[in-house]
């Protein structure tokens, strides 16, 4: 922590905070309203509610359960709306302009376009759709004065047969802004050696992808998720905490899995309130993170699913801050974290980081 005296990180200054996520699900992030909207435009008769506090409320509450299975069922009925080219535009074009008005200046998010061809549509008109949309609400926000530039990551399920496939589908289009690879889903009985030749095919073409890992599922997870696979990036890898020995004098041990990631400096893209949710985690105040912080781990604050856990970047970092008592110093550092993980171009991010990121949150420790 910094000696020298600070302004206070208050709600408003949080806001203005420039900030970067590298952990965020389209599907997991539609405005409630939205979704009644397409759900009426397009015939989706199965929501439980049509009121957008209530639905909000119900997503929130499902989600609640503790369970990782019981909580993706929720993604069943953004999913179900999410079917067509105008419908993928819009939500796109909403997403980019709240994380804005959020204080996002970059963001990489991610969905499984195999989710959204129930109605007939094509791989490649969906990631073209869902690209449109975010060069819309990049347009959007920079009217609004906001800048906000996002990289897109496509999701193959794990359960299913078609990581291979989708991993191709991000090369295709990596001149276009997708910037990665992932693969989501149920952890447990799924391992990501399943989907090794999507992985190697990846490596062979430069190309960037992390993988969800140690959320529900743990070390094993983490372990073939870095060594089989070759991930750059753990998606959430909360776990991790398991490989690390706290004693009752408060030493420290760190397993040999634990000191590769930290000493490699693998980024764990951690989503706290979603992994209570989860029951990855207790509590906010029993979350890993603040150990991996005060270890040094490569830690990066996320929101995955914004409409599920009720959550903004800045609530998630206001949490934080209540719980562990993190200063800008700290939150700047977890911000030029994810900025040095992200799947774009060296001097791209060198540029956010000096130009973005450093003034932003000079301007903001000034007392």
């Amino acid at each position: 922590m910094s000696t020298h005296p600070t302004a206070p990180v208050t709600p408003e200054a949080l806001l203005r905070a420039p900030k970067v996520l590298l952990h965020d699900h389209l599907d997991g992030g539609l405005r409630p309203a939205t979704v009644i909207d397409l759900a009426e435009a397009r015939g989706y008769r199965d929501l439980p509610t049509t009121d957008a506090d209530a639905l909000g409320a119900w997503f929130r509450e499902s989600a609640d359960s503790g369970s990782l299975v019981r909580y993706l069922e929720t993604f069943a009925h953004t999913c179900g709306v999410l079917q067509d080219e105008a419908a993928l535009v819009r939500v796109a074009a909403e997403c980019a302009e709240d994380l804005a008005a959020d204080g996002v200046v970059y963001a990489e998010v991610r969905y499984a376009p195999e989710l959204c061809t129930e109605k007939g549509l094509g791989l490649d008109a969906i990631v073209e759709a869902v690209q449109a949309g975010f060069r819309e609400g990049e347009a959007r926000a920079a009217a609004a004065g906001r800048t906000i530039r996002i990289g897109t990551l496509l999701c193959a399920m794990r359960q299913n047969a078609r990581s291979l496939e989708i991993a191709e589908l991000a090369v295709r289009y990596r001149d276009s802004g997708v910037v990665g690879f992932d693969i989501a889903g149920p952890e447990a009985g799924f391992p990501p050696t399943r989907n090794l030749d999507a992985f190697e095919y990846l490596r062979q073409q430069n190309a960037h992808f992390t993988i969800h890992a140690g959320e529900a599922f743990g070390l094993p997870s983490i372990w073939e998720a870095l060594q089989h696979c070759g991930a750059e990036r753990l998606g959430h890898g909360v776990r991790i905490v398991d490989d690390i020995k706290v004693a009752d004098d408060g030493t420290v041990q760190l397993g040999r899995l634990a000191s590769y990631v930290r000493d490699r400096r693998i980024p764990l893209e951690m989503c706290p309130s979603s992994n209570v949710q989860t029951g990855a985690a207790p509590s906010i105040g029993e979350h890993p993170i603040g150990l991996l912080a005060r270890l040094r781990f490569r830690v990066t604050v996320n929101t995955d699913n914004r409409l599920m856990s009720g959550c903004s970047m800045t609530s998630e970092m206001r949490a934080l801050v209540d719980e562990f008592d993190f200063g800008w110093a700290d939150l700047q550092r977890f911000t030029v974290n994810a900025m040095k993980s992200a799947f774009i171009g060296f001097d791209e991010r060198l540029a956010i980081i000096e130009d973005v990121i450093k003034p932003g949150y000079a301007a903001l420790m000034a007392p």
